[in-house]
C-alpha cells in the first residue's frame, strides 16, 4: 500500500458532548492526555487543533513541546468561528462589521501560529455563517463579505493555505459554504492560489454528494482540494461515526479518486465518538481505511478503466463484490 498520512482532530481523543448531554459522555480529558492518547495510535502522524479548545496564542510554546514529545506533526489549525456566542450570527458574513474584522484577525493570527508550529493549513469551518429564516439575509452582500474576509486572510501570508470546509446545515439551518459547487464558486471568486476546500465526508454525504465526484470536481476546476476530514453517517445528519461503518463501497471509490487525482494531503479523522472510546474509534477508522486501500490494491487499474469506459453497472458491482470479499 502506498504511504498514507493519517491525522486526527485532537478533540477526537477526549470527551464529546451534545445539546442533550452538555457535560459530555465521559470524564473530561486534558490537552496533555489527548496528546498521549493520540501518540499511542501507531499509524497516526498528524494532529489538527481547534483554537480555544486546544491552543491559544499564550499556549503555542506548550503545544509545540507536546507535538515534539508525541512525535506528531501539526496538520492544520481550525479557528473557532463557531463555538462562542459572539459568532452566533456569523463570522465572515456577520452583519456586524466589527465581528467580521475579528473573524479575519483571528484567522490571520493562527495562520502565523500554524506556520510557527510547522503547519501549512488553516481549515475554516464557518459553521455560523448562514441564515435560518427567509427575509433575514442578503444573500449577495453576505457572500461578498465572506469572500472579502477570506481573501484578506489569504493575502496575509502565501505559505499557509486557507481551506474552506463546507456543510449544508448545522448549526445554521442553511450555511453559505454548503456544497462542493457553491464553495468552489466562492473560492474562484476569491481568486487566491492558497485558497481551497476541505471536504468533510459526513458534510458531503448530508448534502447528498457522491464524495468521489466531489474530489473529481475540485481537481477538474482548479486543483482545489486542500484537506480531507473522514467520518461516516446515515446521510440525514452529521453523526461523525467511524469511517466505513455505513458507506463502505462509496468510500472505496473515494479512495480510488483521491489516488487518481493525486491528492497528497493528510487523511484526517473528524469524528464525534460520543459513547465510544475516542482513541479506539480513531484507530478503528484507520483500520477501515487501511483495509479499503488493500481492496483497491487487489483491483487491476485496467479493470477499473474498462468499467468507466463501458458504464456497465452489473460488472461494476460484480467487481467490487469480487475484490471486497476476496472471492
Amino acid at each position: 500500500m502506498e504511504k498514507v498520512k493519517y491525522a486526527t482532530i485532537l478533540s477526537n481523543m477526549g470527551a464529546c458532548s451534545d445539546r442533550f448531554c452538555a457535560g459530555g459522555y465521559s470524564a473530561p480529558v486534558s490537552v496533555e492526555e489527548m496528546f498521549e492518547r493520540a501518540a499511542s495510535i501507531k499509524k497516526l502522524q498528524g494532529i489538527e487543533l481547534v483554537t480555544t479548545w486546544h491552543i491559544t496564542p499564550g499556549t503555542k510554546e506548550k503545544v509545540k513541546e507536546l507535538l515534539r514529545q508525541s512525535n506528531l506533526s501539526l496538520v492544520s489549525i481550525i479557528p473557532d468561528h463557531f463555538g462562542e456566542s459572539k459568532w452566533g450570527k456569523g463570522a465572515f458574513s456577520a452583519k456586524d462589521k466589527g465581528i467580521r474584522r475579528e473573524a479575519a484577525e483571528l484567522t490571520k493570527e493562527f495562520m502565523d501560529i500554524a506556520a510557527y508550529l510547522g503547519g501549512d493549513v488553516v481549515s475554516l469551518w464557518p459553521g455560523q455563517d448562514g441564515y435560518d429564516y427567509y427575509f433575514t439575509a442578503d444573500y449577495i452582500k453576505e457572500r461578498t463579505w465572506f469572500e472579502e474576509g477570506v481573501a484578506e486572510c489569504c493575502a496575509h501570508r502565501k505559505d499557509v493555505k486557507v481551506a474552506i470546509e463546507y456543510k449544508i446545515k448545522e448549526p445554521r439551518v442553511r450555511s453559505y459554504p454548503s456544497t462542493v459547487a457553491s464553495t468552489l464558486l466562492m473560492v474562484k471568486e476569491i481568486g487566491a492560489e492558497n485558497c481551497g476546500v476541505t471536504i468533510d465526508y459526513g458534510h458531503a454525504a448530508v448534502a447528498y454528494e457522491n464524495v468521489a465526484e466531489s474530489v473529481a470536481i475540485l481537481k477538474k476546476y482548479g486543483d482545489k482540494l486542500f484537506h480531507m476530514h473522514m467520518n461516516d453517517n446515515y446521510a440525514y445528519w452529521d453523526d461523525d461515526m467511524i469511517v466505513g461503518s455505513v458507506h463502505t463501497i462509496p468510500y472505496i471509490e473515494l479512495l480510488y479518486w483521491l489516488k487518481k487525482t493525486g491528492y497528497k494531503g493528510y487523511i484526517s479523522m473528524d469524528q464525534y465518538p460520543y459513547r465510544e472510546n475516542g482513541r479506539d474509534a480513531v484507530e478503528e477508522s484507520i483500520g477501515w481505511l487501511d483495509s479499503m486501500y488493500t481492496v483497491l490494491e487487489r483491483i487491476p487499474e485496467e479493470e477499473v478503466a474498462a468499467l468507466y469506459e463501458s458504464g456497465d453497472s452489473v460488472a461494476a458491482t460484480r467487481m467490487i463484490r469480487k475484490y471486497l470479499f476476496n472471492l
